[in-house]
């Protein structure tokens, strides 16, 4: 890790972590015990075993959240700028979508069958994407398996293409890195019985060549990508990069799907409407329903007729694909309110605006500091890496991850009514973030890397 620390006092930013632990635990008694007592039952005394990935000795527990603020068991107050990792990427509780769905809870929330909410989410989503089909999931995790579902069938083809240091959620065949240039089963898989090299083939990120020596194997039906890789730290394409990549992925007969889950931070149409990408398919995950459990993805008109082809092609029985509360009503008006009413032009350059000023607020403290740091924004998005320069792929990404350095800056805002994303050093703003809210949070960074050096 010594690259990553380059510039740091070492032994003063241990001294600092012991000191932020010991604070965290008398200023939360309440959650102090409410821990205590989910142990009891919870598995890792958590209800998800990643609301353990935190910094804090023991978990937060929060009371309520609204807008960019939430409020925790012992009554203090912070400023979110994780937002449920971009579940709540446009506020907590968004009023038009609280009050969809205080609606529909009187009316019902699943039948297993479309609502009147469904066609006009559909043509908001074709007119926003550019895609004209679509189909809806509970998870992005869902989505993407779902989809690889569908375009293997299409495609006849069986093996999927993605990036060194991926992820798609839970998806089963993402789980391959490439290990000293190998492609390798991702170890913290637990469970996995199959192998996944076998139907999976992986590739460095902004390596053009490697991807032309893929395809021209002609058997990968899908590439599945973020545009921005965003999960090992943000890696950006380089210039050129998508527009070469979508010319060999169709000239070797495969199909490009676009997970926008995270890079829909990028403006209403996401990443690739803001670029001119042109995928097959896309998937967008968590943030599309303001919170709720719900995701989406679209084909193209071509695409979407060769999986209704196999499809009917197929004998009868399950498909595979959907589940019963797949598109429950609940989540079509989450949904509907979300679109129509929060995820606005205007919103989105409100939060533009203020990524912007807190990327070059935190330029201005690394710089003033001298550290080998950099900064990388990506609209609503805006992240800090441990290297000077960012990375060109996963590989580069994943060397320069020194978590106890990462938790200890997490801590240390955490103590200070500021949240970050516990993944990396990732910041979200929201509609409701304001000026004041970004001042704050780079006054304490900079109070925090001062005691670094």
């Amino acid at each position: 890790m010594a690259g990553t620390r380059d510039g740091l006092n070492w032994p003063r930013v241990q001294a600092l972590a012991a000191a932020e632990r010991t604070s965290y635990i008398a200023r939360n008694p309440e959650s102090a015990r409410l821990a205590g007592q989910a142990a009891q039952h919870l598995l890792f005394g958590v209800p998800m075993h990643w609301m353990n990935d935190w910094s804090t000795p023991f978990a937060l527990t929060v009371r309520e959240a609204s807008g960019v603020r939430f409020r925790d068991a012992d009554g203090h107050e912070y400023i979110d700028f994780c937002l449920g990792d971009t579940g709540a990427m446009f506020g907590h509780a968004p009023p038009p979508v609280a009050q969809a769905i205080a609606r529909q809870a009187a009316r019902g929330y699943t039948a297993m069958l479309p609502s009147e909410d469904a066609a006009p989410v559909a043509a908001e989503l074709a007119r926003r994407f550019g895609l004209p089909y679509w189909q809806f999931a509970l998870s992005a995790s869902d989505a993407n398996r779902f989809v690889l579902r569908w375009l293997r069938a299409a495609t006849g083809r069986s093996k999927v293409l993605v990036f060194n240091g991926c992820y798609h959620g839970t998806v089963d065949d993402v789980f391959v890195d490439l290990v000293d240039g190998v492609p390798t089963q991702r170890d913290s898989l637990l469970g996995q019985v199959h192998k996944l090299t076998d139907h999976t083939v992986v590739v460095e990120f902004n390596d053009l060549p490697a991807l032309e020596a893929a395809l021209g194997q002609g058997d990968i039906a899908c590439v599945l990508a973020e545009p921005v890789m965003t999960n090992i730290g943000m890696v950006l394409p380089q210039p050129g990069y998508w527009e070469a990549a979508q010319q060999l992925i169709k000239r070797h007969g495969s199909l490009l799907v676009i997970d926008e889950t995270h890079t829909i931070s990028s403006g209403p149409g996401g990443y690739a409407q803001a670029h001119g990408m042109q995928p097959d398919a896309l998937v967008v995950g968590k943030p599309i329903g303001g919170g709720i459990p719900c995701a989406v993805y679209g084909f193209t008109e071509e695409l979407a007729r060769r999986v209704e082809k196999a499809k009917r092609d197929a004998p009868p029985g399950h498909s595979g694909i959907g589940t019963t509360l797949s598109a429950n009503m609940f989540a079509m008006a989450a949904m509907r309110a979300n679109l129509e009413q929060v995820m606005a032009e205007q919103a989105y350059q409100h939060m533009f605006a203020l990524a912007a000023q807190l990327a070059e607020g935190l330029r201005a403290v690394i710089a003033h500091h001298k550290l080998p740091w950099c900064v990388t924004q990506i609209g609503a998005r805006t992240e800090f890496q441990f290297t000077p320069t960012p990375p060109q792929n996963g590989t580069q990404a994943q060397s320069i991850l020194d978590s106890e350095l990462e938790q200890i800056i997490h801590l240390y805002l955490l103590n200070r009514g500021l949240l970050i994303t516990p993944f990396h050093n990732m910041l979200l703003v929201c509609p409701d973030t304001s000026d004041n809210d970004i001042k704050q949070l780079l006054a304490a960074f900079e109070d925090c890397v001062r005691q670094f050096v």
